[in-house]
């Protein structure tokens, strides 16, 4: 059995690492991991991330949107292609806030799931 820490990173009420209650939990913050994460921030994977948080400073327009879209994918499918298939990857604008909507399938057992994420 593999170990899954919990993420965020914390520390249980022995004093040990925190893992993640149940798979799904794990994925989750895995995926979270990848969208947050700006390449060239990991010292040992330069390559990893996705960096949805340099949609600060980006126009907010339809060619911003597919290009989150197409980075959001190719992201994903390489750094966790191996426990899920990316169904569709939808990126919304309205006003100021930026909305990232991924539907994906677990590899493990074939369900479908969804992340949401709002940028302000």
């Amino acid at each position: 059995m593999t170990t899954r820490f919990g993420f965020p990173f914390a520390v249980d009420e022995t004093g040990g690492i925190a893992r993640a209650p149940d798979v799904e939990q794990y994925l989750h913050g895995r995926i979270v991991q990848v969208l947050f994460t700006r390449p060239g921030e990991r010292v040992n994977q330069p390559d990893f991330g996705c960096g949805l948080f340099d949609l600060v400073f980006d126009p907010n327009n339809m060619i911003m949107a597919a290009a989150v879209e197409f980075s959001v994918g190719q992201a994903l499918t390489r750094w966790l292609g191996d426990e899920l298939v990316v169904d569709a990857v939808d990126v919304g604008t309205d006003g100021d806030a930026v909305t990232v909507e991924l539907a994906y399938t677990r590899r493990r057992d074939l369900t479908r799931r969804a992340v949401r994420v709002t940028f302000r």
